[in-house]
Order: structure tokens, then sequence, then C-alpha cells
């Protein structure tokens, strides 16, 4: 096999079909980058719920007029409830504290907020998470000195369910822009193949293989969708770049979302240049095979 040959024919047919070829590659580049951002997204879920489950707690805010006495029947009745694993007590100014060691990447937020805004809390770690209820029915709001319980693992459980929801968003678009992208390379390949009947007709009367007049076409769409999925790739870098480092800095430093470090999208790389070379390649033999005479 002529491997000159197979490559002139592959540069010949990318510049006869060259608007149809740059459509392909922007949308093959547009569903890979949709599925590496959701990916990304599924890591970034994984790593937040091994954080923040792992530290899930019942708060249990008190009253702005709460009394020594009130307080200190909390206290007592968490020491001997067998529902708590352990607590600890935090004043206001320890809670202002915790307030501004959480957002001291956002100054503005600090400042803006009064010392005196956050209450005084328990802070209850539970022998089984699920029994919340219970030290919900011990502690009622509203009364001997408790303003609101608040279970964190139900907040938790509602910002995960949101961003599961963005994740499969992303990756449903990205099915539809990968069906988009396999259409639009059946059809290129479908009229490279039509431009050049005379000499592939010419080829097999000569002896040319079917497999041999079909390669160039299939390395076709298979350059094309390397050369998107290195698109999509750089389109990760630079949102990494552009938008997680610089406007996530601050809930990243602060330790409230996970960053995205240059591992995952090295890990995620060759996924995303397999599926675009292999998608391609299959699309096109597929093509050949069921709609062209070669």
């Amino acid at each position: 096999m002529r491997v000159n040959f197979v490559i002139s024919e592959v540069a010949t047919g990318l510049r006869r079909n060259l608007t149809m070829t740059v459509a392909m590659i922007l949308t093959t580049a547009i569903s890979l980058g949709l599925m590496g951002t959701g990916l990304l997204i599924a890591g970034m879920i994984s790593d937040m719920k091994e954080i923040y489950y792992d530290k899930v707690q019942v708060s249990i805010f008190l009253a702005e007029g709460v009394t020594e006495e009130q307080r200190a029947a909390i206290e007592a009745e968490l020491s001997s409830s067998t529902e708590v694993k352990s607590f600890i007590y935090e004043n206001k100014d320890e809670a202002y504290e915790r307030f501004q060691q959480q957002f001291s990447q956002q100054p503005e937020l600090v400042q803006n907020t009064p010392p005196d805004a956050l209450p005084e809390s328990f802070r209850v770690e539970l022998v089984n998470p699920e029994r919340y209820p219970v030290i919900a029915e011990q502690f009622p709001n509203g009364e001997n000195g408790v303003d609101q319980v608040r279970d964190e693992g139900d907040f938790l459980d509602r910002l995960f369910s949101l961003l599961n929801g963005a994740r499969n968003a992303t990756i449903a678009v990205a099915v539809v822009q990968a069906l988009a992208a396999l259409l639009l390379i059946s059809n290129t390949i479908q009229l490279a193949a039509f431009n050049r009947r005379n000499e592939t007709s010419i080829m097999r009367l000569v002896g040319a293989s079917r497999w041999y007049t079909q390669l160039p076409f299939i390395l076709e769409a298979a350059l094309a969708g390397l050369i998107g999925a290195l698109l999509a790739i750089g389109g990760l870098v630079l949102t990494k770049v552009l938008f997680v480092d610089r406007t996530l800095s601050g809930p990243i430093k602060a330790g409230i979302i996970p960053p995205v470090d240059w591992g995952q999208i090295a890990l995620i790389s060759p996924i995303i240049a397999g599926a675009g070379v292999g998608l391609a390649a299959v699309a096109a033999y597929v093509t050949l095979r069921l709609y062209v005479r070669l």
C-alpha cells in the first residue's frame, strides 16, 4: 500500500470539502468539549461528596435572648442523648471567626457582615445522620432558647441534586451535538465519495481492494475527529485557566468547592481524543458500507 498516495488523497479530500470539514470539526469539538465538561463536573461532585458528607452535622442555632440556664439544659440533653456522637458549642465570636476564615477570599462579604450577625449554636455530629428527625423533635424550633435546628445533610442533598442535574443536562446536550456531528460526518463522507467516484472506479478496475479505496475517506473523518478533540481539550484548558482558576479562586481557596487540577484534564484528554477519532472513523466506515459503493 502506497502511504504517500493515501496521505495525498486524505489532504485532497479535506481541501475539496473545506467548509463541511470545518463544520464537522467544530461540531465534533463542541460535543467533545461538553462531554469533557460533564466528566469534570462528575469528578467535582464526587470530590465534594467526600469533603462534605464526612462533615455532615446538625446545627442547633440558639435564639437571641437565650439564657444561661437554657443553654446549659440544651448541653445536658445533648450529652445524655444516645443519638449524639459529639458536639461543640460555638459562641458568636467563634462563629464570626469561622465565617471570616471560610470567606477570606471574599473580603466584601466579610466587611458587610457585622460580628454579631451570626448566632451562637451547638454543632452536633450524630451517630446516624439519617436520625436527624429525632434531634429535631428533642429541640423544637422557637422553644427553650432554640431558634432553629438545621440538618446540613438536607441542604447537601439539594445541592448535589442540582449539580447532578447540571451534569446530566451537559451530557444530554453533548449527546445531541454528537449525533449532529455523526450525521455531518456521514454527509461529508458521502459527498467526498461522490466527488471522487471516477478516481475510485478506476482504482477498483485496476485491482484495488474495497478497503484500499475506503481508507482515505475513513482517515479524513478520523483526522477531523482528532482535530475536533484537540480543540475540545484546548477549550477545557482555557476554561480552567480563565474561569475556574480566576473566577472561582475564592471558593476554591476557602475549601467550599474542590479545584480542577491538571491531572483531571490529563486523565480525560485521552478519552476525548479516542472518542473523537473512534466515532468519526466508525461513522465514516458505516456510511461507506451502507450508502456508498466503492
